[in-house]
């Protein structure tokens, strides 16, 4: 049996369980605080001015509200405001509190868990580069999947703080594979000039499953509770193992079911199969090569945007706003729709460039300027914004705009390192973003602890012009590392 087009169908898979792996890892944050709003009739309810609380029935349930959990509105309605979510069905939050303080605690607790998954993640990166370079995609995809999938279905037996970080931990070792792996896969599977698509079809699926994240796990969580849905949702990733060790069989040399003229195509467009004897490079050696910073500290600046976002969209929109959870469903999934096409548009970008007769070196610096205008004007009108639809549009042009010059840097890695060393280089990129968005977690609570999120967005487009100087001092001219020693 032969199918055409086999590269492409390897490279779905991965789209597939990335959108999986997104929707992993958006469990907790969109389930952190879910407060929902319910609108109580005017002849429904009865005020006890002594002790200043309302008293009503909802879902059949008798309800009594403080003041602080209720507005009235005009004609005499209430909008109460029911607490819920994680960290107040845990305890893991003071309900005593005042709403300032609890919304201290909230930020609080999410940085450390975060910190901790982060922490993990970074290790991941490293561990799973090697890994993937070592045992192959294929086994690699599959260690990983079963890794965070379990870990999150596991992590519905919370019952603390503690139980849930140790959850997260486990989901951070296994999560952080796809990066490194899916650099190295599109190194194996696609010729040099289709790479950068490849790697932004990748970065769209990532967006895709930011998409739908804000979408399915509310409602998951409104018609299950948080603990089904994190079984749910962990589940998938098991299950997506299932197909890919039945299509993934081999790299697609020694691939059954590609067609010759496939593997030929493939083959010829690849220029590290003109590198004989190729060895992978120690983590050593790959830091004593300068061009490989542009990768390493380019995304040690430039990562945090997106993670600032992935982490702290929802809480933002709450206190800035105050959405509840049914209303962050209906605004949150916006952003990542930019970050699909700007994903997508990069990579289609720096291609036509270089089938137009353009270099390499040029097609990925002019695609790494572009994404990078579009971000920076984003973010101080973002700052602006007066609406949560303002808000989550220009956050739509934010995250295009980094997708745009995300999908260019990771490909990077495959323009400078032969492919055994891919994954290696890709994991050491991936540990300095991990390193870089930790700075940017525990600064978020300390620049917003006012709830003021203007500093939040000045941070972001700081951020932008030091991955360009790293990428532009450091990586001096795109071509392959030994390639370039040799001249």
């Amino acid at each position: 049996m032969k199918i055409k087009g086999l590269r492409w169908i390897v490279l779905s898979l991965i789209a597939l369980v990335t959108i999986i792996n997104y929707l992993d890892r958006g469990t907790l944050n969109y389930m952190w605080i879910a407060n929902t709003k319910h609108t109580v009739a005017a002849d429904a309810y009865v005020y006890d001015e002594g002790a200043a609380t309302y008293r009503f029935t909802l879902n059949g349930t008798e309800t009594i509200a403080q003041q602080a959990q209720v507005a009235v509105q005009a004609d005499g309605s209430l909008i109460y405001t029911e607490d819920g979510g994680i960290a107040k069905d845990l305890g893991l939050i003071d309900l005593s509190a005042s709403e300032e303080e609890q919304q201290r605690q909230a930020k609080n607790l999410l940085a450390l868990i975060t910190t901790f998954f982060m922490i993990a993640y970074g290790i991941s990166q490293l561990i799973s580069g090697k890994i993937y370079d070592k045992i192959g995609t294929r086994k690699g995809f599959t260690l990983s999947a079963l890794l965070w999938g379990g870990a999150d279905a596991l992590a519905s037996l919370s019952s603390g703080l503690k139980s849930l970080t140790f959850f997260r931990v486990l989901l951070g070792l296994g999560e952080a594979g796809p990066w490194p792996g899916t650099t190295k896969s599109n190194a194996e599977w696609f010729p040099q000039k289709e790479r950068a698509l490849a790697q932004g079809i990748f970065g769209g699926a990532a967006s895709l499953g930011s998409i739908v994240a804000p979408i399915l796990i509310p409602a998951l969580f409104l018609a299950f509770g948080w603990r089904m849905t994190f079984v749910i949702v962990g589940m998938l990733g098991v299950l997506w193992v299932v197909p890919w060790l039945l299509i993934n069989k081999k790299g697609p040399k020694d691939h059954p079911w590609i067609t010759e003229k496939e593997r030929n195509y493939i083959l010829s467009g690849q220029p590290e199969c003109k590198v004989s004897n190729d060895v992978g490079k120690s983590w050593g050696k790959l830091l004593r090569e300068k061009k490989n910073y542009a990768v390493i500290l380019g995304r040690f600046f430039l990562d945090p945007i997106w993670w600032m976002f992935v982490t702290w969209l929802p809480i933002y929109l709450i206190e800035v706003f105050d959405l509840d959870i049914k209303q962050i469903a209906m605004s949150a999934w916006v952003p990542y729709v930019g970050a699909a096409v700007g994903s997508i548009a990069g990579g289609w970008f720096s291609g036509l460039l270089i089938n137009r007769g353009k270099s390499v070196n040029f097609a990925r610096k002019t695609a790494i300027i572009v994404g990078s205008c579009v971000i920076v004007p984003s973010m101080i009108l973002a700052a602006m914004a007066q609406s949560a639809m303002m808000a989550v549009v220009l956050m739509a042009f934010i995250l295009g705009g980094f997708q745009f010059v995300m999908t260019n840097i990771q490909t990077l890695v495959s323009d400078f390192q032969t492919g055994k060393t891919v994954g290696s280089l890709a994991g050491l990129g991936g540990a300095s973003a991990v390193l870089g968005t930790l700075v940017a977690t525990w600064l978020i609570p300390i620049l917003t602890q006012s709830g003021n999120w203007t500093s939040f967005f000045i941070l972001g487009a700081s951020l932008v012009p030091l991955c360009l100087i790293a990428v532009f001092l450091l990586g001096g001219r795109i071509e392959q590392v030994d390639g370039a020693n040799r001249k």
